[in-house]
């Protein structure tokens, strides 16, 4: 159970991350200061880098959770269930769910504008996409029992991580041409029947889940 201190912290920060989100959306990512950010939020400067130590921090608040996404759904796989068709299932089954995470919701095209306008996001976005595949790798090599010296692991998430890219990048250019979320749903989850098909085997069914 969450104690007090906790969740007055954990408000304090959603506080925070709320208000700069508003501003990054009405003004632009750059053209916002973290002193503007503080006195909206009526905290001090020092307040907003104790909880977000950059300011691509605010922009990205949940930066931790979407890095270990994938490799989530990897340990939370079913016994005899490959890595890929977890992930594969998971993501058809937010697609369906219509959910935020994957740009399904109304507004989103502010969001990717704000971040497409700023090179520091773009920046961050990049190196979050690599820390994901990193992330995924570590956990194929663990989860498959791979050798140090076996390349596998990382070949087989980064094709992983293109799955992510041509479906996820398909939904952020059909908010671009003002698609509802509808439509875009229906053509992620044509995108990823088509990924799936062009997958190997080796890749499908690398690193099935042992039974308990």
């Amino acid at each position: 159970m969450t104690g007090l201190r906790e969740r007055k912290k954990q408000q304090t920060r959603r506080l925070i991350s709320d208000i700069a989100t508003g501003l990054f959306l009405e003004r632009g990512f750059d053209e916002v200061t973290i002193a503007e950010i503080a006195e909206a939020a009526d905290v001090s400067v020092a307040t907003v880098y104790n909880y977000f130590p950059a300011k691509e921090d605010l922009f990205f608040d949940r930066e931790e959770e979407t890095v270990d996404r994938y490799s989530r759904f990897v340990r939370e796989r079913a016994p005899g269930q490959s890595a890929a068709h977890a992930i594969l299932e998971r993501m058809r089954a937010e697609v369906e769910e219509r959910s935020p995470v994957l740009g399904l919701a109304d507004g989103f095209d502010r969001f990717l504008l704000v971040m497409r306008r700023s090179t520091a996001l773009m920046a961050r976005l990049s190196l979050m996409h690599y820390r994901i595949s990193a992330a995924l790798a570590a956990t194929l090599r663990e989860e498959s029992g791979a050798e140090p010296d076996d390349p596998t692991p990382e070949l087989v998430a980064e094709q992983l991580m293109g799955l992510h890219n041509a479906v996820v990048g398909g939904a952020g250019r059909g908010t671009f041409t003002g698609l509802p979320p509808e439509e875009i749903a229906a053509r992620m989850l044509v995108r990823l029947d088509a990924y799936e098909a062009l997958l190997s085997d080796e890749v499908l069914n690398y690193a099935p889940r042992r039974p308990s």
